[in-house]
């Protein structure tokens, strides 16, 4: 289970903006949950009708004239891009302007094994094709050195980046990005492509009738699939790029649908980022990023189709190693509880494919709720990715943990690492070192309701409201709802007990809810339980009958303590990592002999939810911090086994009589007591 955090509104801001925005209950609860407190404080945010002028923009009038230059003197250009979704549209879209402009024009798009941005060898091979102009997409603006030598081989460099800049700026024609301490432009969130798009137009004299026409799907895939804010120009590109995605005479994005099996569906962002975005992304995982480039810039089917099926193909890969990366960690931290229980989930592993550790380390924070490093050895070397939430931040940690490092990178958020040779575990030293010390309370990931819904508020029509919010995405996130006192009437398995159906009595009517990647053994729940929910909203239809659809992000029984359960679990964890406690917690977290035995007997043959086993005491003087102690003895003792992937206990057979006394936890606690 993970911490919630109830959003509150004011009422009286709420039915202002129902009036004010002619929105529903449900979306102006959201809205005013937000922090919008008045209808121009929604108009300033995420209504946008058009694109701010390009050349607002540093550099942009002379990053145009030096590429309009170039294709009146028929001076040979490259596009420079990168492997992700973002660099990948962004230099189809760069790319295409200047061919069908007469340019002549290559483009180059390093492979991963290359590393992010520009590198000398790459510059050799440009060099040697005649190139006489660079002017990369979606990077550049760290590239000092790179640009240097850019110059020293006679080529001229005209850069265009998102990114922040750092001290000093590269040497160039010009350095087009928002993030320029000198740059005034209104809008700072655009992604690559955008910029890319921005400079076409520039090119065309400021115009972006042409431009918007012919790339505005390939700006709205990149600006979803690189998680950049969700706010202003971006959600004016992405509305735009969604309704020509749903019209689309590409060649590209009618086969890229048809292999993701949506031709028939209607594309929003959430398609994008969770079914397009990932099959191009994985090229750059993969296989190359020029085979997903290939297919944005051919113009016949036939082909689109056979790249469309080969990137499919990658991004199955993809999934498939990404299970097997995850799997693994799970039997590490089943081996090893301790892998969990520190401040810092850090965990390394052998020969895991880099391209995809970064996900694997995403999905780890999410289950449990920790910053997570996670690295692969391979061939001696050690490299990483981390992804953190809250303020804790990755970069700070791994500038603490620097001296144990060859290289890093990255930003609160995420971050990349190589270790020095033989220092993992000072590494991971470091890492908990930097927790303690700055984080004597470490963030608590948690899942924001925006609102609480009331039966009477789960209707077609105030769900259909909330499509006025589109497009979602990072600041702008799908709304969340919490969904309270629900009767279990029953709970079903689907595809095999992958998934899980829950009906519920909500009011006066029973409602399917869905809860996906969770078993019914591995829900908290029981038939007959009163529980909560946080979902998420949609609507079904099916044979002309339109009905709300319920997605399940967390569930718990209503009688859930959650300051109690999360205090306990961290004094817990703090006793196995060692840290010192007050001394009167120590008494307060020793179970006895009997709840020891009561706990044992309460796991069924088959297994149980550790949860759902702790509910069953929750009204017993067994407090959450005794029943993960006496847990831990069990398992110690090799009477039980818990799985960390689905928080399941089961009994083991007993083969010799064990002593409870014995457990190493109850003997250090008892130690502890005296």
């Amino acid at each position: 289970m993970k911490q919630w955090n109830f959003r509150v509104s004011d009422r009286k801001i709420v039915s202002s903006l129902i009036s004010d925005c002619g929105v529903t209950s449900l979306t102006g609860s959201v809205l005013a949950a937000r922090g919008y407190t008045s209808a121009e404080k929604v108009m300033e945010k995420l209504q946008c009708d058009r694109l701010s002028d390009p050349f607002l923009l540093k550099d942009m009038q002379e990053a145009a004239d030096t590429l309009n230059n170039a294709i009146e003197n028929q001076e040979k250009i490259c596009v420079y891009g990168d492997y992700d979704c973002d660099g990948i549209m962004a230099t189809a879209i760069l790319y295409t302007y200047l061919f069908e402009a007469g340019a002549d024009v290559v483009y180059y798009i390093p492979e991963r094994s290359e590393g992010y941005g520009l590198n000398n060898n790459a510059i050799d091979k440009i060099k040697s094709m005649g190139v006489e102009i660079i002017v990369t997409v979606d990077n550049g603006i760290s590239a000092i050195n790179e640009a240097e030598y850019i110059y020293s081989l006679g080529m001229r460099l005209v850069v265009t980046d998102h990114h922040r800049q750092g001290e000093t700026l590269p040497r160039a024609e010009a350095v087009v990005d928002a993030h320029r301490t000198d740059c005034f432009s209104p809008f700072k969130y655009a992604c690559g492509a955008v910029i890319a798009l921005k400079l076409a137009a520039a090119m065309d004299g400021g115009d972006y009738t042409m431009v918007l026409e012919q790339f505005g799907d390939l700006a709205a895939i990149a600006t979803v699939a690189d998680i950049v804010s969700m706010t202003g120009e971006n959600r004016y590109i992405v509305s735009y790029g969604m309704e020509r995605i749903n019209n689309t005479d590409r060649p590209a994005l009618i086969a890229l649908k048809e292999v993701s099996g949506v031709s028939d569906k209607i594309i929003n962002s959430e398609t994008i980022g969770f079914t397009l975005a990932p099959r191009i992304n994985a090229s750059g995982r993969f296989g190359s990023p020029t085979t997903a480039l290939k297919l944005f810039l051919s113009e016949d089917y036939d082909e689109a189709l056979t790249l469309a099926n080969e990137l499919d193909r990658l991004n199955t890969q993809r999934k498939d190693t990404e299970s097997h990366i995850v799997s693994e960690i799970y039997k590490m931290a089943d081996s090893d509880p301790m892998l969990l229980r520190k401040r810092v989930i850090y965990i390394c592993g052998k020969n895991w494919h880099h391209g995809v550790i970064g996900i694997a380390a995403s999905k780890i924070v999410e289950q449990f709720g920790k910053p997570c490093f996670i690295a692969s050895e391979e061939n001696g070397e050690i490299r990483g990715s981390a992804r953190s939430f809250g303020d804790f931040s990755v970069f700070s940690a791994l500038t603490y943990a620097g001296d144990a490092l060859e290289k890093f990178g990255g930003h609160p958020g995420a971050g990349g690492f190589t270790i020095k040779s033989g220092m993992s575990d000072k590494f991971g030293e470091l890492l908990e070192e930097y927790a303690l010390k700055y984080h004597k309370e470490m963030p608590a990931f948690t899942i924001d309701a925006d609102a609480v819904i009331t039966p009477q508020e789960l209707a077609v029509k105030n769900i259909q409201g909330l499509d006025v919010l589109e497009p979602f995405g990072c600041e702008n996130e799908k709304p969340s709802f919490a969904l309270q006192n629900a009767e279990v009437v029953d709970i079903l398995p689907l595809s095999g007990g992958v998934h899980s159906k829950i009906k519920v009595k909500f009011g006066n009517n029973v409602t399917d809810t869905l809860m996906f990647r969770t078993s019914p053994d591995s829900l908290p729940v029981r038939k007959g339980c009163v529980c909560s929910m946080i979902v998420k909203l949609g609507i079904n239809e099916y044979r002309g009958n339109v009905t709300p659809s319920v997605y399940i992000s967390d569930i718990r029984p209503s009688d859930f303590r959650q300051q109690k359960y999360f205090s306990a679990l961290s004094a817990f964890e703090a006793f196995m990592r060692g840290e010192e406690l007050p001394k009167n917690y120590y008494k307060a977290m020793l179970p006895s002999r009997e709840d020891t035995v009561k706990i044992y007997k309460g796991i069924p043959p088959k297994g149980i939810n550790s949860d759902t086993l702790y509910m069953m005491f929750i009204n017993s003087n067994i407090n959450y911090c005794k029943f993960c102690v006496a847990v831990e003895a069990l398992r110690q003792l090799g009477l039980v086994s818990v799985s960390c992937a689905s928080s399941t206990i089961k009994r083991l057979p007993v083969t010799v009589k064990v002593s409870l006394d014995s457990a190493p936890v109850l003997v250090k606690l008892k130690e502890l007591t005296v």
